[in-house]
């Protein structure tokens, strides 16, 4: 089974307990029985931003919230290094322009991971070939 990479959206929609697509579910579920599920940490950083502008309302603070998510069995922060932000500056093809979106592509790539995403500019990157996507 490959890793499987949460997108930020994809944790919200989690988190508000949104209907998903049934790929991503069966996905999802497979890799948290491998314990392969990872988060990236540019995702804190994307919780936030929403949270500080009011554009995502959380019952906690978003540390905590973020802290949260990896106390369910077999979820990882992935590796942010400095090797990885500068591979997202140079990735194949047409990559999206949105520079947290092209960290977060880098990171998928790195891990070998499946992204679970919603996100319209990264399904569009992962119809070029360039990474592997299930929308959720």
């Amino acid at each position: 089974m490959r890793p499987i990479l949460l997108d930020t959206c994809t944790l919200i929609f989690l988190n508000e307990q949104a209907p998903l697509a049934a790929p991503a579910v069966a996905t999802m579920r497979a890799a948290k029985e491998d314990g392969l599920t990872y988060i990236s940490p540019i995702s804190a950083w994307e919780i936030g931003s929403l949270t500080s502008r009011g554009r995502l309302q959380l019952l906690t603070r978003p540390e905590r919230w973020f802290a949260n998510l990896f106390e369910v069995p077999g979820v990882k922060l992935a590796e942010m290094s400095p090797d990885l932000l500068i591979a997202s500056s140079f990735l194949p093809g047409k990559p999206p322009r949105d520079p947290f979106d092209r960290i977060i592509v880098a990171t998928a790539r790195e891990l070998g991971a499946t992204l679970i995403t919603r996100d319209r500019a990264l399904l569009s990157y992962g119809e070029q070939g360039h990474v592997s996507v299930v929308e959720c």
